[in-house]
């Protein structure tokens, strides 16, 4: 009788998703074929690209595939049908792992684990360091972080590409109708499927240019802001159903009492022209200090927040872009930035 071999599942795939980045698309491939780790697969998925993505893609001979443009999320979840690999990392075409960063991530993980996450180095259109990494994270593994998803409806995460996540808790996606990403609801429900592994590290570089949906470094941008808005009230709504099917009673906060939610409304009336109330400030403060910040950085938001509500809107709106920049912050470049620059 022949022998059968069985082929073993990788532990984790990396499934990249592109829509028109045949300028970075190669390095975020390369990023990860090159570390050759034989317990990682990666795909790559071509959303419908209209530039050369695809021809870029097919020449790194990797495993690839091509659908119809329907955005990230689909794209992702296309790629997740194509692996069977217990964990996954969605890396945005963009971005970049740092050498070595599979081993590491491949030794944290196990069946407790429902997301690990790691900083990012944050680079420019040519791979330049602008700034360390963000966010900053301490080493842990605990289930701590339900208390702060409850309270305040988010916790400190990194974006996308600095998140891997247990494949069952990747079937949430398949209920998002809300939004294109995938870094939504899966992060803050995470805490409440497993242990959170938090490393310190940064194992991945996220790239900042002129395609980046986060508006960095841009003055505030009203319609930006009316989506990011729109997108955590429904993403709550969604997070509340998911607990209730827990039948562990756990109740969230409702998403306008959030910090998240009163800080995006504050950049909104700025963004449309208005001034921001002394009450909506007062509230958004208070929210502030009753959250999880370091003092610190309590301190500092607070000094923002009540400069930038006096400020006249000129002011005001270059405050906002200076605290939301990619860059290292300061007092002395806030100043500049605010005061000595001309209109924007």
């Amino acid at each position: 009788m022949a022998n059968k071999t069985t082929m073993k599942i990788p532990r984790l795939a990396v499934i990249i998703s592109c829509w028109n980045y045949e300028r970075y698309v190669a390095q975020a491939i390369r990023s990860v074929a090159s570390q050759a780790n034989e317990d990682c697969e990666l795909i790559v998925v071509d959303d419908g690209s209209t530039d050369a993505s695809w021809a870029v893609i097919q020449r790194e001979g990797v495993r690839c595939y091509r659908t119809k443009n329907n955005g990230a999320r689909s794209a992702c979840l296309y790629g997740l049908s194509r692996t069977n690999a217990p964990f996954v990392l969605f890396l945005d075409a963009d971005d970049e792992l740092e050498p070595g960063a599979i081993d590491t991530i491949i030794e944290n993980l196990d069946e407790g684990v429902a997301k690990l996450q790691f900083p990012l180095t944050r680079i420019d259109q040519s791979g330049n360091v602008i700034s360390g990494p963000v966010p900053k994270l301490g080493a842990f593994r605990d289930r701590h972080l339900t208390e702060s998803v409850l309270r305040t409806g988010v916790y400190t995460s990194p974006p996308t590409s600095g998140n891997v996540f247990r494949r069952d808790l990747c079937s949430l996606l398949e209920e998002v109708d809300y939004e294109q990403w995938v870094d939504g609801v899966m992060l803050f429900a995470a805490p409440f499927w497993g242990d959170v592994v938090s490393l310190s590290k940064p194992l991945g570089r996220y790239r900042i240019h002129d395609r980046n949906d986060s508006g960095l470094g841009r003055l505030p941008d009203a319609t930006l802001l009316r989506k990011e808005i729109s997108r955590f009230i429904a993403r709550m709504a969604h997070l509340s159903k998911i607990l209730a099917r827990s039948g562990a009673g756990l109740k969230l906060v409702p998403a306008e009492q959030t910090y998240f939610y009163l800080e995006r409304s504050f950049y909104l009336a700025i963004a449309e022209g208005r001034r921001a109330s002394a009450a909506d400030a007062i509230r958004l403060i208070w929210r502030l200090w009753a959250g999880y910040h370091p003092i610190n950085s309590k301190v500092e938001l607070t000094c923002f927040l009540l400069l930038t509500a006096v400020l006249p809107n000129r002011l005001a709106r270059q405050s906002i872009a200076y605290r939301l920049d990619a860059g290292e912050r300061s007092v002395r470049g806030f100043l500049q930035a605010v005061f000595a620059s001309g209109p924007r």
